[in-house]
């Protein structure tokens, strides 16, 4: 892992953050003490929806019992008696 002083860090943060692009993780010390690290990210694509879980998700509450009252007066019900 490369360790560079601040002073360094700044005059070549280019070159830092492309070594840290290619998977190293990069040291930046003061006074000879690490401070900090500069690493890439790995940001996770965004996921779909598919159409064959929006037709499980479907499928399933169908399964499941009627209450007697829509999901709105229900929650609306939860409200009025926390209050």
């Amino acid at each position: 892992m490369p360790s560079y002083p601040l002073s360094t860090a700044r005059e070549e943060l280019s070159r830092l953050i492309d070594q840290a692009q290619s998977g190293q993780v990069v040291t930046i010390t003061r006074d000879g003490k690490p401070v900090a690290e500069l690493r890439a990210l790995e940001v996770a694509p965004k996921r779909r929806s598919s159409a064959h879980l929006i037709d499980e998700i479907a499928a399933r509450a169908k399964l499941r019992p009627w209450l007697g009252k829509s999901a709105a007066d229900l929650l609306r019900e939860m409200r009025d008696e926390a209050s």
